[in-house]
Order: structure tokens, then sequence, then C-alpha cells
């Protein structure tokens, strides 16, 4: 038997990967079957450096829709209930730190939708983990490579 993993993402995770998957489908995958068949054209396929590459690229986008599609039958989306959770920490929370003085803002997220550069800290991450089920005023240490790092959290939105 097959066990297929459940992969949770946020809302707007999935509206995110969709409209990827759907841009893909409808306009980068005709343009390419279309630079393909242009490129074909242009005679000796072995020496065809446009065609080689039009098609590695046409390839690469077949392997991204497969992956998204794949990705999106086992898309489980988080439902986040304030009033269950308890002030808890949970996925698709907004949580205000305190660290080092400053205050920072992130938002937990399933691994799929992480961006450290937008502040989407994954729920599988130290950091995540270390916030996973803390309330407000409690106090996490997370181990990076810099050493271990003190969070306040001043707020769970």
């Amino acid at each position: 038997m097959i066990k297929i993993n459940k992969v949770q993402i946020t809302k707007e995770g999935l509206e995110t990967l969709k409209k990827e998957l759907a841009q893909l489908m409808e306009e980068k995958r005709p343009a390419l079957i279309k630079r393909v068949a242009r490129a074909r054209d242009f005679g000796d396929l072995s020496e065809n450096s446009e065609y080689a590459s039009a098609r590695d690229e046409l390839a690469f986008t077949e392997d991204r829709i497969t992956e998204l599609k794949n990705t999106l039958n086992q898309a489980v989306v988080i439902q986040n209930n304030k009033k269950s959770n308890n002030g808890q920490v949970a996925l698709g929370d907004q949580i205000v730190v305190k660290v080092n003085g400053t205050a920072k803002t992130y938002t937990l997220v399933g691994e799929l939708e992480a961006d450290p550069m937008k502040a989407k800290i994954s729920v599988s991450s130290p950091m995540g983990k270390a916030l996973l089920g803390k309330k407000k005023g409690d106090q996490v240490e997370v181990e990076a490579p810099g050493g271990k790092t003190k969070y306040i959290i001043q707020k769970v939105n």
C-alpha cells in the first residue's frame, strides 16, 4: 500500500500554488510548445541549441506541473480556529516576538510556503518547532548556527 503524505498549507499558500499551476498550464507550456516547434524548423536538431534549450525548459515546466498537481492533491488546508487554540501559537498564525530588544513579526506556515525573506517560517524549522504551542509572554530559545537566540512572544494573531 502506498502511503500518501499530507501537506499542511495555509489557504493563502494553496491559492498561490493554484495560480502558479494555472499560469504554467495556460501560458508557459503552450508558449514553450510553440518555441520547440519553431526551433525544430531551424534544421539539424543535433546542432540546434535553441531546440535543445526549448526542449529542456519544456521538460522542466512539465516536471513543475506534475509536482504542483501532486502537492495540490496532498494538500490539507489548515483552518486556524483561535477559540480552540487557547491563544497558543499554531500553523497560520502571525507572531510578534521580541529578539535583542527589537520586535519582529513572523508567520508560521507549512514547509512548502516557508520564505525567510518574507518572514514566513516553516512549522518544521527549529524556530517554528520552538514557537508551536507557546503563548503570549512565553520565552523560547532557538539554536542557530551563530548560537542560541532568545525570543519573547509579544503577540499571537
